[in-house]
């Protein structure tokens, strides 16, 4: 890879790879070609330490994952053997150069044969601490963040809050009509019952009188079958009498 190995906006001074300008790690060997590799080195040239793994972990790429033991090595090493914060570490370069070349053949028609080339490449992550004012940028915007997700949090329990009592306040609501529909419905059978009482009476009442009409009636009946005898055995005396006379 030609030009500079260190990434311009981080270093103003143009290093060159092999200059001492932070914590480094090599992966040697790696199979795979330099320009797959680069492709992903691309992503993370310049961030912290925790976007940097974060975005491996993330790309698509099967060599995102040696990429990422590298960085891992770098942080371990500015950690255990410069006593570095690993917060406050940055990829300040990330290059990969190619290494030794495997060739091998492929055996084609009329006893040709085809050379396979099977390229490797040799990874360097440096990293280094951030700048004062980068990491105050930084924890400012932490503390942003985790204002506002406190913030969203505390919006969500009232959200969650008034979402329950409303709904306590509906059940009450129902409970209380379900009670007045019973204490309705218990007037309304008290009622019903008492107009059953008094057509029963009624009909009691309807029936006496009744009884007592039959009854006038059957005595009414009685009395002229009794007055209609007299006269019948009146008439009869009086008929033998003359006879006798």
């Amino acid at each position: 890879m030609t030009g500079p190995k260190l990434n311009e906006a981080q270093t103003p001074s143009m290093a060159r790879a092999g200059e001492r300008s932070g914590t480094k790690a090599v992966a040697k060997h790696v199979r795979s070609s330099a320009y797959k590799a680069r492709v992903v080195l691309d992503l993370i040239r310049g961030l912290d330490v925790r976007r940097a793994d974060e975005v491996l972990a993330l790309t698509q790429r099967d060599i995102a994952r040696d990429i990422r033991k590298v960085l891992r090595s770098a942080v371990a090493n500015a950690v255990n053997n410069e006593g570095q914060d690993a917060e406050e570490l940055f990829v300040v370069a990330c290059f990969a150069d190619e290494g030794t070349t495997l060739k091998r053949f492929r055996p084609r028609a009329r006893g040709r044969a085809t050379r396979i080339r099977k390229r490797t490449c040799h990874i360097t992550v440096i990293v280094a601490r951030m700048s004062d004012d980068r990491l105050e940028i930084l924890r400012a915007k932490a503390e942003g963040a985790s204002a506002s997700a406190a913030a969203a949090r505390r919006a969500r329990v009232d959200a969650s809050r008034r979402r329950a009592e409303a709904a306590q306040e509906s059940s009450d609501q129902v409970e209380d009509d379900v009670v007045e529909g019973d204490s309705i419905e218990d007037v309304s059978d008290e009622t019903v019952a008492e107009a059953d009482a008094v057509e029963v009476a009624d009909d009691t009442a309807v029936d006496a009188a009744d009884d007592a009409a039959a009854s006038d009636d059957e005595s009414a009946e009685d009395a002229a079958d009794d007055a209609a005898d007299d006269t019948t055995e009146e008439a009869a005396d009086e008929s033998a009498d003359e006879e006798n006379n």
